[in-house]
């Protein structure tokens, strides 16, 4: 990992494996997704060590402490090796991954387009 005093953000997120493009990393700065020590931040911040970021990622947030920085990409084990994650953060994150995973899923309401069992079942009753 190359140490560096401070580093971009958006290269940051990126490094540290939370987007897998800049362009999805900067998008996201820019959507409001990301916080650094409280207030929302443009994709050219200075990230520096002992920063706390939110990362808002769809349903699930992120609360980061950046630990190291670095400008380049490099496997997981190494890109968690950038931050260390709020445990009341984590815990919140597995219970809705959890609860989404228990949910039911969308089923069909009738609208659209009928399926080849629909059809032939329509046809049955329409022949009777």
């Amino acid at each position: 990992m190359t140490e560096a005093a401070r580093v971009r953000l958006d290269r940051w997120l990126w490094a540290a494996r939370f987007f897998k493009t800049r362009a999805l990393a900067s998008a996201a700065i820019a959507g409001g997704k990301v916080e650094v020590n409280g207030a929302r931040a443009k994709r050219a911040k200075a990230l520096a060590v002992g920063d706390h970021l939110r990362i808002r990622r769809g349903p699930f947030e992120y609360r980061v402490t950046v630990r190291a920085v670095s400008e380049q990409r490099r496997p997981p084990a190494q890109a968690a090796a950038l931050y260390a994650e709020d445990p009341e953060g984590k815990r919140l994150r597995e219970r809705l991954a959890e609860q989404l995973r228990v949910a039911p899923s969308p089923r069909y309401q009738g609208k659209g387009r009928p399926t080849k069992k629909d059809r032939r079942e329509i046809e049955r009753l329409e022949g009777e």
